[in-house]
């Protein structure tokens, strides 16, 4: 019985090991952030990335223009791309997405629940 018992925690543990040691493409990749810095558009949502790690979004559809967008910081480690959006009263909520493509033209990411997100640069 103890034996039996040994094999199981060993089988345990392995499993464990493999897990933990998975990784995606996706994780392993990284992009050049210098692609990200421009304006993009997805629709009537757009999307600002400065090269100092600022940005603004806003959408047109809600009839808000650039000079009324709202604030961000971002960064780009390996494949995630990382939004804190300053709200008012100074409250931050921050966003993470996948990189899954960026190019000079494209830029496509996923969130948390595996929706794509696929926008083109403008300039």
């Amino acid at each position: 019985m103890k034996r039996i018992a040994t094999r199981i925690l060993l089988l345990f543990a392995f499993t464990l090991a493999l897990g933990a040691c998975t990784l995606t493409p996706e994780d392993e990749t990284t992009w050049d952030e210098t692609l990200l810095y421009g304006k993009w558009k997805s629709g009537t949502l757009w999307y600002k990335y400065v090269s100092d790690g600022t940005g603004k979004t806003w959408d047109t559809a809600d009839d808000v223009s650039e000079a009324e967008a709202q604030s961000f910081t971002w960064t780009l480690v390996q494949s995630e791309l990382t939004h804190i959006h300053i709200m008012q009263m100074g409250t931050t909520v921050p966003k993470v997405y996948t990189v899954t493509e960026l190019t000079s033209t494209t830029l496509k990411y996923k969130d948390d629940f595996n929706v794509s997100h696929s926008f083109t640069k403008v300039n």
